[in-house]
């Protein structure tokens, strides 16, 4: 067994199973999955701590278990097509397309999401797409999804996503209800009504965007 994937072993035992994560999907999904591959060169060898790292333009990829809370809350399934809002390095995209049916993953900033594409198409998930767009408008030219995965906080679950979302679909986001605490949400439609439990405490970068926060203003020179 490789280094990594060793590495990749003790997360699946440490991080995820002890810690409740059953969706036996979601559990080979983060196991096959090369997280090294979607870190920064200097963060290589922290690839599977257990917390976020920062990737750049004060984005950053989220600690393998909050990606794989996420992923057992949305319920996905192998026919399922999900929207994904916030790519970052692409690593929740790969472990959604590992599941999924098609994923189609967006991303506000443009480099970000040009090498996010690229080095999914060169993993060979051919199931995920990335699109450089305001994700809190969501995308409705490919909508109706099963599920959205939103990695950012938001004031609210914006309108545009719950309407592109299919009848018992799920929409986990995170919610900032007050000033510096945020609710990790998994909301399920059911016809006009809604369902909505508490996943616990999070900590996200804003969901910048038209159905999100408005974007700070640049420091005067």
């Amino acid at each position: 067994m490789s280094e990594f994937a060793s590495r990749r072993a003790e997360m699946l035992e440490w991080q995820l199973a002890r810690r409740g994560i059953r969706d036996r999907s979601v559990l080979e999904a983060m196991g096959s999955v090369p997280r090294e591959e979607f870190v920064r060169p200097r963060d290589i060898d922290d690839a599977y701590g257990d917390h976020p790292l920062p990737i750049g333009d004060g984005q950053t990829i989220s600690q393998p278990y909050i990606v794989a809370l996420m992923a057992e809350a949305a319920q996905i399934g192998p026919r399922s097509r999900v929207l994904e809002v916030g790519t970052g390095s692409g690593y929740a995209a790969a472990v959604l397309a590992a599941i999924a049916a098609e994923v189609w993953s967006v991303e506000r900033m443009p480099e970000l999401a040009a090498t996010a594409s690229e080095r999914l198409a060169r993993l060979g998930y051919a199931n995920a797409h990335v699109l450089c767009s305001d994700g809190s408008i969501g995308l409705a030219a490919e909508a109706p999804f099963d599920a959205i995965i939103v990695s950012a906080a938001g004031p609210t679950l914006p309108a545009a996503l719950r309407e592109q979302l299919t009848d018992r679909g799920r929409l986990v986001m995170p919610i900032e209800e007050r000033r510096g605490w945020q609710e990790l949400v998994a909301a399920s439609r059911h016809g006009d009504a809604w369902r909505r439990e508490s996943l616990g405490a999070v900590r996200f970068v804003p969901l910048i965007g038209e159905q999100g926060w408005a974007p700070r203003p640049a420091p005067r020179r």
